[in-house]
């Protein structure tokens, strides 16, 4: 199994080589060949197994011999061990034909544990095997890098940064990040946007002489393996709701296009998938597109659902790709276009996404509404995020059963939370100590040659 940047312009790697690359030195994004496609009774049979046994059948594939099938079996195990919930992403019915796949019984409460606990078992794995020891770089919204803390924490092989924008993530997601003691894990509190501390990561890769010098690698959704990781909850819901028997549709709340990419690929692996609708919150810019044909930023509003206060979703581009084609020189104009604002995506490109993807969008006020109904209908309490796609699955609900991603436990944003339904949504238990704990934190601005210098400083390279 072969990995092939987007952009057409860097080397061909191996699994195990584009995970610990994490972004093309092209400036692209590294997907596979071809994708494998599992047969209807291969799908079939992962009916009623475990989860840890679907996502090792999932994912083997693509593996491409970094790990023994004992070795890789063992660190899913690993990664798992520490949900709350034995089933790791139970449905919940919330009515007719509408399923919410809670994908937040991970240890930080968010759908990043499901691919980060595996990406820090399989990178540490690679690394012990190799004697190498690697610098991460990261950029968050909020979940990913709370997710990172909690996977790469303590590992002998690995330093770990994560790029976050200062007042712009909830206490919750910020204490997370600020609040473990090991030595080798750095929050750093940038000034600007999620896009800026995008923007400097990627800044980061591209500077080769930096990224060679502190052996960088990357854990953001532009990781394959986390697109990877993510694809396995596609189908274990799916088959609990029948499929290949019948077909589903899922929605999926994102502003990076890194959750719903990853139900993209389970599509093009066979799994029947009818819908794959998009919820985006004000920030609406792949909507937007989709609608329009015109992918123009035009700048970040802060929002109730912060991790999705995103213009420039770093995965659109994996789906650019198969849209134009797979023409690698086509992708690198779009993406230099959008450096100057934005890009019109082709009448050809636009069907394929169309015929893929639909697309909606949910306001302040709408968020705000969903949960209140939510928990009066059901009692159950969703985040904002949740919400915002709660709130535009219902537009296209029909005969198919329609599955939408609860992406985050709503205590992660208990101040949004009572203020839509009038109760505050208490940590679970074994995260009560979570505000008594010491926090640890640099304030950064956004300057990469300040960032490099923290980075070479404190990794000692």
């Amino acid at each position: 199994m072969n990995y092939i940047s987007t952009r057409g312009a860097a080397p061909v790697l191996s699994f195990g080589e584009a995970m610990m690359t994490g972004l093309a030195r092209d400036g692209g994004l590294y997907v596979p060949e071809a994708v494998p496609v599992m047969a209807n009774a291969d799908i079939a049979a992962l009916a009623g197994l475990h989860y840890e046994e679907i996502a090792f059948r999932v994912m083997w594939p693509y593996l491409g011999g970094l790990f023994s099938e004992a070795e890789f079996r063992g660190l899913i195990q690993n990664a798992y061990a520490g949900f709350g919930h034995a089933a790791r992403a139970p449905l919940v019915q919330l009515g007719p034909n509408h399923f919410l796949l809670e994908l937040f019984h991970g240890p930080t409460l968010a759908f990043k544990d499901f691919a980060m606990q595996l990406i820090g078992q399989m990178m540490q794995a690679a690394l012990a095997k190799s004697g190498e020891r690697i610098t991460i770089v990261g950029a968050t919204s909020g979940d990913t890098g709370s997710a990172a803390m909690e996977a790469f924490r303590g590992l002998a092989n690995v330093d770990l940064f994560i790029l976050y924008p200062h007042g712009r993530v909830s206490e919750v997601q910020r204490r997370q990040m600020t609040t473990p003691s090991e030595a080798n894990v750095h929050a750093l509190a940038m000034d600007g946007d999620f896009d800026d501390c995008q923007a400097r990561v990627k800044d980061m890769f591209n500077d080769f002489a930096f990224r060679d010098g502190v052996r960088l690698a990357g854990v953001n959704s532009i990781n394959w393996a986390r697109v990877l990781a993510q694809a396995v909850y596609y189908f274990s819901s799916a088959v609990s709701l029948g499929a290949p028997h019948r077909a589903v549709s899922f929605t999926v709340p994102t502003g990076n296009f890194g959750d719903i990419f990853a139900g993209y690929i389970a599509r093009s692996m066979g799994l029947p998938i009818d819908k794959l609708v998009i919820a985006t919150n004000q920030n609406d810019i792949l909507d937007r597109a989709m609608r329009s044909g015109s992918y123009v930023t035009d700048g970040v509003r802060p929002s109730i659902s912060p991790s999705m206060d995103i213009q420039v979703s770093s995965n659109f581009e994996r789906a650019l790709f198969d849209a134009y084609g797979r023409d690698g020189g086509a992708v690198a104009q779009l993406m230099a276009e959008l450096k100057a604002g934005g890009f019109a995506i082709s009448q050809g490109a636009l069907e394929m996404l169309r015929g893929t993807f639909a697309s909606g969008r949910c306001s302040e006020e709408e968020t705000v509404a969903t949960i209140r109904a939510a928990y009066a209908a059901t009692g159950e309490v969703l985040c904002p995020h949740s919400a915002v796609g709660v709130k535009v699955a219902e537009e296209h609900l029909g005969d198919v059963p329609m599955i939408t991603l609860a992406t985050a436990h709503p205590a992660k944003f208990p101040d949004a939370v009572e203020a839509a339904m009038g109760v505050r949504p208490a940590l679970p238990a074994r995260m009560g100590d979570l505000y008594d704990r010491p926090e640890r934190l640099t304030r950064v601005a956004n300057d990469l040659a300040a960032l490099q210098a923290i980075i070479r400083e404190r990794t000692g390279r």
